[in-house]
């Protein structure tokens, strides 16, 4: 771990000085109330506030350095944490005592416990330097854990005050002890924030309290002997790191940590299971699982290669068409291997109608209602939503298939020195229409925001290939409404993908193909849809 500038290292150590001196002025407060002991914390407000600023100005100097490693910048980030944290506790000082300060009868502040959570919180402030300097993360999580026995000190103390306002005549003094109280129960958020810190700093990496735990359960070992490296964040809201021992040779990881919430990460788990039974070698391979609370996390098999994503925007159009090749191979092979006579119900319309509002949200100026160009009406989005949905319900698939579930780009990945393709992220896979997935796959390419030409021009021939590749499956598999299909399943990923899309001048694009589908959609004669055609190539290109 890069060592922290001096100047940085200097002001942290007379900020938590500091802030001794402040909360044993204000322990000893709540042991013998006094406006003179107030004033000893409440008139230090602006030096502390001075100490935090000066790490703050030095950590982005630091930040701004071209010369500034990743190390040294993880490094410079949490330290700027650590003092701000620090500053907030000062705060929540001079809060608790202004509140104290409005009670009247001093005894209703309880001597006997403000003083012992205020000491709590002095003993993890004084841990603090030492345990940067070790990079003790044992020690790191001990600080951390001050949160919870503060918060079990302000919930004894919520039970007594609360219940003393029901029969008490000092309600106004009961309400200001509470609130006296609460603010010291938040620097025990703010002393989880100094530990996450540390703990980030050590390991290289943003990580959350929780999430260390779920790290160093999933390795069944010391957290602090490994070192992550981000790789994504999904739109769930987890967490993808690459996973490394910090003396290990070499760029490569061991693993991947992916964590997030319980249920999501569940679902992986059973994803990348049914995968290996139906189509061994295509998912990862789960090393380990870990539940904690309302998280859970996985140890993944670390794939080589690149995601698809990746092939597209910076390969050569040789290893692109090699891509392309192993992929469509893949998934005709996947199709027929998995297919069954049960029909599929891909329900389109009723995925898109649950997340316009999530669209109009980041672009609230789509969302308008029906209009007349002299005497040509048009319907407004949603209209047309609902009634390519009532068209959709009549059309089922003719049978299913095991399908990714969110076959974007960047969950593809491509070895070429294997020549093999392999999945990730599968909490979505399941038997349904496999033209969920080619929809999604061939907008997630038109959805990129890069403009150059030949990027999309690319985007054309990789989105023509694949619609080339499915219909020649379709043909075979005798699946004559595939077409029909397939534009319902595009119109949704525009018209939803727009929520991904801050673009607002490319975002409309998506929206414009979107409704184009929908209204040739309606436009084919019931009893017709199998005759549908739909311009790939125009679609595609901008």
């Amino acid at each position: 771990m890069a060592k922290l500038p001096r100047c940085i290292g200097e002001n942290l150590h007379f900020l938590c000085a500091e802030l001794d001196a402040q909360l044993f002025n204000l322990e000893a407060y709540f042991e013998t109330p006094d406006a003179a002991i107030a004033q000893k914390v409440i008139l230090r407000a602006g030096y502390s506030y001075n100490l935090w600023s000066r790490v703050q100005s030095a950590a982005f100097r630091g930040l701004s350095s071209r010369k500034a490693t990743r190390e040294t910048q993880v490094q410079l980030h949490n330290a700027a944490l650590v003092a701000r944290n620090l500053d907030l506790i000062a705060r929540m000082a001079r809060r608790s005592l202004e509140h104290a300060e409005e009670v009247e009868h001093k005894l209703l502040l309880r001597p006997g416990a403000y003083p012992k959570a205020i000491r709590r919180v002095r003993k993890r402030i004084r841990e603090i330097l030492p345990t940067i300097d070790a990079r003790d993360s044992d020690v790191a999580v001990r600080i951390g854990h001050a949160k919870a026995d503060l918060d079990t000190l302000y919930d004894q103390l919520f039970r007594t005050y609360t219940r003393d306002m029901r029969k008490d005549k000092h309600t106004e003094d009961l309400a200001n002890s509470l609130l006296a109280a609460n603010e010291i129960r938040r620097m025990g958020d703010a002393l989880q924030g100094i530990s996450e810190a540390i703990l980030s700093a050590s390991l290289g990496q943003s990580v959350h309290f929780d999430r260390y735990f779920s790290l160093r359960n999933a390795m069944a070992s010391d957290a602090g002997d490994l070192e992550l490296e981000p790789l994504a964040e999904t739109r769930s809201g987890s967490t993808i790191s690459g996973l490394r021992s910090k003396d290990a040779p070499g760029d490569g990881f061991d693993a991947v940590f992916k964590d997030g919430e319980a249920g999501k990460v569940r679902e992986e788990r059973a994803g990348v299971k049914r995968w290996d039974s139906i189509y061994p070698g295509l998912a990862p391979k789960i090393l380990s699982y870990q539940k904690n609370g309302d998280s859970a996390a996985l140890l993944i098999e670390y794939l080589h290669g690149e995601t698809f994503e990746q092939v597209l925007l910076g390969e050569s159009d040789a290893r692109l068409a090699q891509a392309q090749a192993a992929l469509a191979k893949t998934l005709r092979d996947i199709w027929k291997r998995t297919r069954t006579d049960e029909s599929a119900d891909m329900a389109s319309m009723k995925q898109l109608s649950k997340r316009l509002p999530d669209v109009y949200r980041v672009h609230p100026e789509f969302h308008t209602a029906a209009a007349r160009v002299g005497k040509v009406e048009i319907d407004s989005f949603e209209a047309l939503v609902r009634r390519a949905a009532a068209r959709e319900k009549i059309l089922n698939a003719p049978f299913s298939v095991h399908i990714h579930g969110d076959f974007n780009l960047d969950n593809v990945i491509f070895d070429a020195s294997a020549g093999k393709i392999h999945f990730i992220d599968l909490h979505r896979s399941r038997f349904m229409d496999y033209v969920q997935d080619v929809s999604v796959f061939m907008v997630s390419n038109y959805r990129l925001q890069v403009y150059d030409a030949q990027t999309r021009r690319r985007v054309v021939q990789v989105a023509s290939d694949v619609h080339a590749m499915a219909a020649k499956f379709a043909r075979a598999q005798g699946d004559k409404s595939f077409e029909y299909r397939l534009a319902l399943g595009l119109a949704r990923s525009f018209a939803s993908s727009t929520r991904f899309v801050f673009d607002k001048s490319h975002a409309r694009r998506m929206l414009v193909r979107a409704r184009f589908l929908l209204d040739t959609v309606l436009a084919c004669p019931h009893g017709k849809e199998n005759r549908l055609k739909l311009p790939i190539k125009e679609l595609f290109r901008d």
